[in-house]
């Protein structure tokens, strides 16, 4: 695939858009949100179709409930919320209502991460991803820009089960093509090379993206592997890459704990153990700052991936 940056917008406008999009097509999708329609992008869908919209206010257990019970009257819930919001605050009930009664709901997360920026660390959720994937039945996908999370967005109303969704804040560069087909559970390989496999998630895809042009002018041949969907793990595709190159970097704005990364070095321990490099947050919770230093601050940069590579390089 060529990567080149087609534009510049916030993954929440994805959803946005593609929550629009759906309502325009699919009579049984409904909306539900916490006091936070424009930061969710959820306001064209509010004004289209506002017998569809439900704004519960600040009350997140009670929109898990509420969505929960929706899906009995055969609607696609789509709920929306900060994803501190939608996981910390709520476990109980996404557990027990969602998740073990497998209900269909589209739990939809914005805000996630170090990238949330200035509203700090009791906002900055970076265990999610883990608490998440741990749920029995629940599907994981963190798309990397505008155009994949539109895709996503649209890809998990077909899905019949339980569903997170992870997406953020600030504006980030757009390099996915729009028509790029989102498969849940198949990863989008987005170079191929054969010297180290880089993993990446979130907004660390254009991390990895800009580390892998650096290396290259090295003569470091990369494999980058966009991972979207953390669950289910894509593992005939890791496989496949890490039995070529013999080595892994993982890349992800989440706890190093309970992340992606976690996933493939569980993976590889099972099937095939190769040199692992985790980039991620070393147990710490965030700050209040602007994304971009946040990102330096807590090893999340481009450099930080290239520095892991060298390491990485030296192990096999």
């Amino acid at each position: 695939m060529e990567i080149k940056i087609l534009g510049n917008k916030d993954t929440r406008s994805g959803f946005g858009d593609g929550l629009t999009y759906l309502g325009e097509n699919n009579p049984n999708v409904v909306a539900l949100c916490a006091d936070l329609t424009g930061s969710l992008k959820m306001g064209d869908f509010k004004n289209k179709f506002p017998e569809r919209f439900y704004q519960v206010g600040i009350a997140e257990a009670n929109m898990v409930g509420i969505a929960a019970g929706l899906t009995i009257g055969g609607k696609i819930p789509f709920t929306g919320t900060f994803a501190n919001f939608s996981t910390s605050r709520v476990y109980d009930q996404v557990r027990q209502s969602i998740a073990y009664s497998n209900k269909n709901v589209k739990l939809c997360a914005s805000h996630a991460g170090l990238t949330l920026g200035e509203d700090g660390a009791t906002h900055q959720v970076l265990e999610d991803i883990g608490m998440m994937k741990m749920l029995p039945g629940m599907t994981v996908i963190n798309p990397c820009d505008y155009n994949q999370t539109k895709a996503a967005t649209i890809a998990i109303a077909d899905h019949n089960g339980p569903v997170y969704l992870r997406f953020g804040r600030p504006k980030v560069p757009i390099f996915i093509p729009e028509n790029t087909p989102f498969e849940i559970g198949k990863a989008l390989l987005l170079q191929e090379g054969t010297d180290v496999s880089i993993f990446a998630t979130g907004h660390l895809v254009w991390e990895a993206v800009e580390a892998a042009k650096v290396l290259a002018e090295s003569g470091v041949s990369v494999e980058l592997i966009n991972i979207h969907t953390i669950k289910p793990l894509d593992t005939k595709s890791i496989l496949k890459s890490v039995a070529k190159t013999k080595c892994v970097v993982t890349a992800e704005e989440h706890q190093i704990a309970g992340g992606m990364g976690e996933s493939i070095a569980q993976l590889l321990a099972s099937n095939s153990p190769a040199p692992i490099e985790f980039i991620a947050v070393n147990d710490k919770f965030g700050e209040s700052g602007k994304p971009a230093d946040l990102m330096k601050k807590y090893g999340l940069h481009s450099s930080n991936i290239i520095e892991a590579t060298h390491r990485v390089l030296k192990r096999k």
